[in-house]
């Protein structure tokens, strides 16, 4: 089971699933292991339920990019852009070609159980895995747009097996990235790669937002995750706002 120091609070992190799971990245087979930096809270937004999916999940770009000469291949997602409150989380996947995890999909169709059985296996299985947070403090710097790209970068140069190309999840691709990418709109529906990235980066951020709602118990930040339910808005009128709520978002006059 993945065992890892969390640097900026000193927290021990005992098991991938766990209250206090945190920044972990993977090397190779041996699984190397090394803490990613840039931990900090992200919010998320109230989510409607889940799409179903257009098609599972493939490794047909994957395939394409071996063909033109790539031999590691990274998927990468990023979640959390819509909270009130957390970090943006971002993983980073690199999966191995012989042993392709069963059953990935795009983490919002995925109930939790599940999403957090296959997380454990993408660990197990992947080549190499990194996972990384844009603080708070850096989404009201940058906006939130610009600091899921700039956390995008720093997944992808924090793995351990350096990729020779980067399947990004969405439209646009960041800046100071490593190796040559590719966007994907919709992309953790389409590539398995991208799809390993969302699980992880779901599972991850879910685990370190139930864990700020031990020490700010107020918020319910471990039935929401920081989006803004009804009980959400509702704390932060009575209480207002912790260190990990976002300054730069603002309720919608019907939210308040």
């Amino acid at each position: 089971m993945a065992e890892a120091w969390l640097l900026s609070t000193g927290m021990f992190l005992p098991r991938l699933g766990s209250p206090s799971a945190a920044a972990i990245a993977y090397g190779l087979k041996d699984k190397e292991r090394f803490v990613a930096s840039g931990v900090k809270t992200v919010k998320k937004k109230a989510v409607a339920a889940p799409r179903p999916p257009a098609t599972t999940p493939h490794f047909d770009f994957e395939r394409e990019a071996f063909a033109n000469g790539h031999r590691w291949v990274a998927g990468v997602d990023e979640v959390g852009r819509g909270p009130l409150a957390g970090p943006v989380g971002v993983a980073a996947v690199i999966l191995d070609p012989d042993d392709l995890p069963e059953g990935l999909n795009d983490s919002k169709v995925l109930l939790a159980p599940a999403r957090e059985h296959l997380c454990e296996i993408i660990f197990a299985k992947a080549l190499s895995v990194s996972v990384v947070f844009a603080s708070v403090e850096e989404i009201d710097l940058f906006n939130i747009r610009g600091a899921a790209l700039r956390a995008m970068t720093r997944a992808v140069a924090a793995l351990s097996l350096r990729p020779h190309f980067a399947l990004i999840d969405g439209r646009d691709l960041p800046d100071g990235l490593i190796c040559p990418a590719r966007p994907i709109i919709d992309g953790d529906a389409l590539s398995m790669s991208i799809a390993a990235a969302s699980i992880v980066a779901k599972t991850m951020r879910d685990a370190l937002m139930r864990n700020l709602g031990l020490e700010y118990p107020q918020y319910g930040f471990g039935d929401h995750v920081g989006y803004a339910t009804v009980a959400h808005r509702r704390a932060l009128a009575q209480a207002g706002p912790c260190p990990y709520h976002r300054r730069s978002f603002r309720l919608e006059p019907q939210q308040e």
